[in-house]
Formats: structure tokens, sequence, C-alpha cells
């Protein structure tokens, strides 16, 4: 019995000249893409750009708001400051954020143990050998009953307040060393050796913790923020730090902040925590919830995208 064979078929790779062709210009083409994507970029960053702006120094603060280091100051001596009384991670003066009656910070406990007054105002005076008023100021304070440092400190917190936050308008009274250890304070922090005092105890001083604590007790970063939108009620937006990317991704985490009842609540920080995780797991199991898995056979927006491969498998009931 013979068994039939098909003869072998040698395919032949076809020459490159045999396709036909037409001239096409690579140069014009690159430049008009390149004129298209600048004219783009231009667009788009005048629309949805934000400012690169300059970062805000202790130095800068103390030239703008002189009067508002003073009275920061007098506040973290006081205890009165939003660090002295923030709670955990940074002290235990209060319980903190809570999620459904869960104290999530004071469960993650003082990670970062930062004393205001010690910390913020009088190591960095001692540091910076303040000249022999403020050292004296010092000494005093130093040597005082904590019941005396607070009197001295509220009692010119006070006054201050009355004064529409001059010291110059302050009357006299019974205020100790507090004035002294202000005035020396803000004479510091102007002169730019605050930034360096508070760099932490690296040989990079590269740790911003502190600065930005003190920053934020005062009311000149708010005052800027708000000036550019950027108010926790605001809705603005600020790039990162230099050129790059900023922060569009954190558009829903800061959306919530600005609805009720976040925006009205203490806990504003953990309710939107919350919520974000919950956002998020049902986003890693869109995959086995029933109706949300269908959508995308229910509004075929791939079937477009795939449009051809469609038409070619005569309408996608098969794969092969």
């Amino acid at each position: 019995m013979t068994t039939l064979t098909r003869p072998r078929v040698h395919r032949v790779t076809p020459d490159s000249h045999g396709f036909p062709t037409r001239p096409y210009d690579l140069v014009k083409e690159f430049v008009l893409a390149l004129a298209a994507i600048v004219v783009l970029t231009a667009v788009l960053a005048a629309v949805f750009g934000s400012p690169d702006e300059k970062a805000l120094t202790l130095q800068d603060w103390a030239k703008a708001a002189p009067n508002d280091v003073v009275a920061t100051a007098v506040a973290e001596l006081s205890g009165d400051s939003t660090s002295a009384s923030y709670g955990p991670p940074y002290n235990s003066a209060s319980t903190g954020q809570t999620l459904l009656g869960v104290p999530l910070q004071k469960w993650a406990g003082v990670r970062y143990p930062v004393d205001s007054a010690n910390d913020l105002v009088l190591t960095p005076l001692r540091r910076s050998n303040p000249g022999p008023v403020v050292a004296a100021a010092l000494g005093v304070w130093s040597v005082a009953p904590t019941a005396q440092r607070a009197q001295w400190a509220t009692t010119y917190e006070a006054a201050l307040g009355k004064a529409d936050g001059d010291p110059a308008k302050v009357p006299s009274g019974q205020y100790g060393p507090v004035p002294a250890i202000a005035s020396g304070f803000e004479r510091l922090a102007a002169s730019g050796g605050l930034e360096q005092q508070l760099g932490g105890s690296t040989f990079y001083r590269s740790d911003p913790t502190r600065q930005l604590l003190l920053l934020a007790d005062g009311t000149y970063l708010e005052d800027q923020a708000r000036a550019r939108s950027l108010g926790g009620d605001q809705w603005g937006m600020m790039n990162e730090t230099g050129n790059y990317p900023g922060q569009p991704w954190l558009w829903l985490y800061t959306f919530w902040y600005q609805v009720p009842p976040f925006s009205t609540s203490d806990n504003a920080d953990a309710l939107v925590w919350g919520l974000m995780m919950v956002l998020t797991l049902g986003l890693a199991l869109v995959p086995f919830i029933p109706g949300l898995r269908d959508l995308p056979r229910w509004i075929p927006v791939h079937r477009l995208v795939w449009r051809d491969w469609y038409r070619r498998s005569g309408g996608g009931r098969h794969l092969t």
C-alpha cells in the first residue's frame, strides 16, 4: 500500500522592495508631533497646573510676621499651642483621632516625643548663645516652679491678645522672663539660626518635623495657605517640592474633607482614612462583587477599543 505525501512547500521570504511604497517625511512628522506636544503641555499646565512656590522658612516667617513668632513662642511656653495639645505621636496631652470609638492615635502611642516648650523654644535658644539678657531669662525660667512658669506664660499670652499681638503695646505686668525669652526667640528666627537649631541632632539635620510643627503652631502658615486657596475648605491642591508631578492622585482623598460630615468633624482625619480603606478594599474585591464585576459586560467599552478583533472574529463569541 502506497502512502501519498504532500509535497513540501518552501516559503520564500518576500523582498522588502517588492512591497508598494510611498513618500514619507519622518522629520516633518517629528516636528509636528513635537510642536503639538509642546502646545498641549502648555495649555494643560495653564489650565490644570499648580504653582511651584518657594518653600517657607522660619526666617521668612520671622521677617514677614515677627509678632506671630513671639505669640507662637509664648503659646509653646504656656502649653496652649496646637503641637503641645496634639497628643500622639508627639505627646500624651490628648486622646487624638478616633474611629468608631477606637482611639487610633492613642493605640499607636507616642512615637516621636516632642516637648513643645523645651524642644521648640528653650533648647534652640540655649544652643544659640543668645546673649546675657536672654541667658539670664532662661536661667530664671529653668529654676522656677512649674505653676509659676504657667502663670507667667498665660498672663503674657492674655496681654498679647489684648494688645492685638503687638509686644510693643503690652503694658507692664507680672510676666517674669517670658517677654525676654519670646523676644530672643524672634531674633533667633529672623537671623536664620532657628532653622538649624531645630534640624535635629544628626550631622545633616534633615528632619523637618520640629520646624513644621512650630510653623504650623503660628498663623502665618495658614494665612499663606489660604491666600493660595489651600485651606481645608478651599479645594486647593499644591504641587510637591520641585518641578515634579504633584498630588492629583490625592484628589479622592482630599475631596472628602470638603463635604459633610467630614468637613465638620473633629475626627475628619480618621473618618476619611477609614472611608478610603473601605473604598480601597472594595476596589480590590471588584472581581468578586456581583454586579460590579459585570459592569464591563454591560458597558462594553472594550468592544470599542478592540473593534477590529471583534469584527474579524465574528462578534467575539469565540476565541479561535
